[in-house]
């Protein structure tokens, strides 16, 4: 049964890994015992794999949704971006994901690298590339895309944002998996605009763990500007290490502790968006796992996303 058949009978639950650039990487989330394996004890419904821009790590990127595929516990999705490839390029590779049973895609344009003005391919948005799929292999991928409930950084209004997203649709996608936003009163915008826009793709919500305050600043300033709302900047104040969380060498003497409690402050923090976002008209929680497995299943646990028997 694909992810998109799921939500139309009860909500998704499921994580996001991302392609080690080590063997030593690769053995902790594919060996024996590893984090994959723990992440399967929690019944997810599918575990998303990233592909770097350009398809870099791509072999990875395969070996990891092969590992997904042969274990049977959860259907393995891949990312896939118009980043460097040609219309061939995306033929060939897309077939290849066919040919080891990997039918589930995230169709991304991606995220420019530095420097690059373009896509540098035959491609230039998402969009473009949901059609091409469709196109070309018809109905044998299912297909998510991204929707961004504060708007993508680099389009000219969060308006013209909806109505890319309702050009996904049309184009052929299945379901949307929602950008970092923890600004609630926005989401339940958002997801009333598109509603309104006639956008009726189900909407799995993706949830990055907060767990440490350099990074909730890194994720909020480097992946879309997204608005932190007074609570979790209170939280940041209140554990704020001191010159900042980004020096190696904290002349705070609390630095550790502080660590510690934000890490804890953090993670029930999220568990409180959970609740949220599960009270809104929503098909998932796509968890971003960050290839460790305690944080999530601290969630998971507490916040009651699935029965764990």
């Amino acid at each position: 049964m694909s992810v998109a058949d799921i939500m139309k009978t009860r909500n998704t639950f499921s994580f996001e890994v991302f392609p080690p650039k080590t063997d030593v990487g690769m053995e902790k989330l594919c060996g024996e015992g590893g984090v994959l394996e723990q992440l399967y004890t929690m019944h997810p419904d599918y575990i998303s794999c990233t592909y770097g821009a350009g398809g870099s790590n791509v072999g990875k990127n395969l070996e990891v949704l092969d590992k997904i595929k042969a274990d049977g516990k959860a259907t393995p999705v891949t990312h896939f971006t118009c980043i460097g490839n040609t219309k061939d390029d995306i033929r060939e590779k897309l077939q290849n994901y066919l040919d080891h049973g990997i039918n589930h895609i995230l169709a991304l344009r991606g995220d420019l690298p530095f420097g690059w003005t373009g896509t540098n391919g035959d491609l230039h948005y998402a969009t473009e590339l949901v059609k091409f799929i469709r196109q070309e292999f018809d109905d044998q991928f299912t297909i998510a895309v991204a929707g961004s409930p504060e708007g993508h950084i680099q389009c000219r209004s969060l308006e013209a944002d909806i109505s890319f997203l309702k050009q996904k649709q049309d184009n052929g996608a299945n379901y949307i998996i929602s950008q970092l936003c923890w600004d609630m009163d926005q989401f339940r915008y958002w997801l009333d605009a598109i509603r309104a826009a006639g956008i009726w793709l189900p909407v799995d919500v993706g949830i990055m763990p907060i767990t440490t305050i350099s990074g909730t600043l890194t994720n909020a300033l480097s992946r879309n500007a997204c608005v932190m709302p007074r609570e979790l900047c209170e939280i940041i104040s209140k554990y704020w290490i001191f010159p900042n969380p980004y020096d190696p060498a904290p002349y705070d003497a609390d630095a550790e502790k502080k660590k510690e409690d934000f890490h804890k402050a953090g993670l029930d923090y999220t568990i409180g968006l959970v609740d949220q976002y599960r009270a809104c008209d929503i098909a998932g929680i796509h968890l971003y796992a960050l290839n460790k497995y305690e944080d999530v299943a601290y969630i998971v646990k507490n916040s009651g996303i699935v029965d764990l028997i």
